[in-house]
């Protein structure tokens, strides 16, 4: 892999850097923001539990099906043409939010929001590959930091907004942080008019079919898909697991539940440097798979004698969450390459976590026991063991190709 003299970070690409950070911090916060006002929303008109499930369901599921299409969307407008859209539509679905008026148009507004979501997702790797081809590691970590500070900021915020203000102004809020990450895009196209439209133009349709033939594709998505499965399914289930065998309260196991989600900010902040300067991914991929697997464990054989200690060792196995965005940007040589496998990984890996803490609930109801949903999740960490030695090469999805099948070019 060819690498590039690093240049100054702000010379010519400002707009660029604000435009990747406004942008990080709404795909997290437009998330964030719903769940904690849930029972301030019922006090106008009531949420039906299937509703409430449909939302909790709704962002991994618009990810998938919406970083599936953003390859396409993204060859017809470009990269800072659809994050404009991407923000606007986010936009409008948070302010339609807060004006909801029962539980199918805030499920509709919500999902609208999150569609924006699941593009997003898929644009912020090219769109570092693309400013900041000497900095991948560091502007990631930027990125991924304020994805995180955008994650567990909201939560501290909506309720007492909430409680102040009212549940609408609370929702419709975050809107402004959208429309705040169009402006750098906007004045970037003003300055770079013609640059993006030959970028089109030479885009290949067929580049995301060949994700599908590439091992290199299939690592990432995996390891990805491991890191989703560990969150998503320790979001929707870790407090009642703490309650029910580690005998905490409902009180302690939230506070838990904010540590595990915790893990993710040093996370962000040290694995994108430490995968591209030092190449550690090898390494970091034993560091989640070690800790993944032992804080299961003790959550099996040892519940309550160091119950935060298995909540800290299993929120450090989503580190491959960060890893894998930064390992996007740099197994990729090509732009059309950046957007296909970015699209690849982030569509699939979603789709398949978004089935998860159903499937962990549906056993647990059927045995009464926790024991086969943790068991399911050490086996899914086990998964990243043979993920973490074809991540780790050195190479190209582009480089990969050329050796199965030919030239990259059509």
């Amino acid at each position: 892999m060819s690498s590039t003299a690093p240049s100054p970070l702000w010379r010519g690409r400002a707009l660029a850097l604000a435009g990747i950070v406004l942008f990080a911090f709404s795909l997290r916060s437009a998330v964030a923001s719903l769940s904690p006002v849930i029972d301030h929303i019922e006090r106008d008109f009531a949420l039906s539990p299937v509703v409430v499930g449909l939302i909790g369901t709704a962002p991994p599921v618009c990810f998938a099906v919406f970083g599936l299409l953003t390859p396409q969307l993204e060859r017809r407008l470009g990269l800072e043409r659809l994050a404009i859209v991407a923000m606007a539509v986010a936009a409008t679905g948070l302010v339609t939010r807060g004006l909801a008026v029962d539980g199918v148009t805030l499920l509709l507004a919500t999902a609208l929001a999150f569609a924006a979501v699941g593009v997003g997702n898929v644009l912020l790797p090219p769109l570092a590959k693309k400013y900041f081809p000497d900095r991948i590691g560091l502007v990631t970590t930027v990125y991924s930091t304020m994805m995180a500070v955008s994650t567990f900021l909201p939560p501290l915020i909506a309720v007492p907004v909430a409680d102040a203000v009212g549940w609408r102004f609370s929702l419709a809020l975050w809107a402004v942080f959208a429309l705040s990450a169009m402006i750098p895009w906007i004045a970037q196209l003003v300055r770079t008019r013609g640059d993006d439209v030959e970028a089109l133009e030479g885009a290949n349709p067929a580049v995301f079919e060949r994700m599908w033939r590439i091992p290199l594709a299939w690592a990432l998505l995996a390891g990805f898909t491991v890191s989703g499965i560990l969150a998503y399914s320790a979001f929707a289930w870790l407090p009642q697991i703490l309650v029910d065998i580690a005998g905490v309260s409902h009180a302690q196991a939230g506070a838990l539940l904010s540590l595990f989600a915790a893990m993710g900010l040093p996370a962000s902040l040290l694995v994108p440097i430490l995968v591209a300067r030092f190449h550690a991914t090898k390494a970091l991929f034993a560091v989640s798979i070690v800790t993944g697997l032992t804080g299961i464990a003790g959550l099996l054989f040892a519940p309550a004698a160091a119950t935060w200690l298995w909540v800290v060792l299993l929120g450090i196995a989503p580190l491959l969450f960060p890893l894998t965005l930064v390992l996007l940007g740099l197994r990729a040589r090509t732009h059309e390459g950046a957007v296909a496998l970015s699209g690849f990984v982030q569509s699939i890996g979603y789709a398949i976590a978004a089935v998860f803490p159903f499937g962990l609930g549906v056993l647990y109801e059927a045995t009464g026991s926790w024991t086969g949903p943790l068991i399911v999740l050490a086996v899914v960490v086990l998964f990243a063991i043979p993920t973490g030695f074809v991540a780790s090469r050195r190479h190209t999805v582009e480089d990969e190709w050329e050796q199965r099948q030919g030239a990259w070019s059509a």
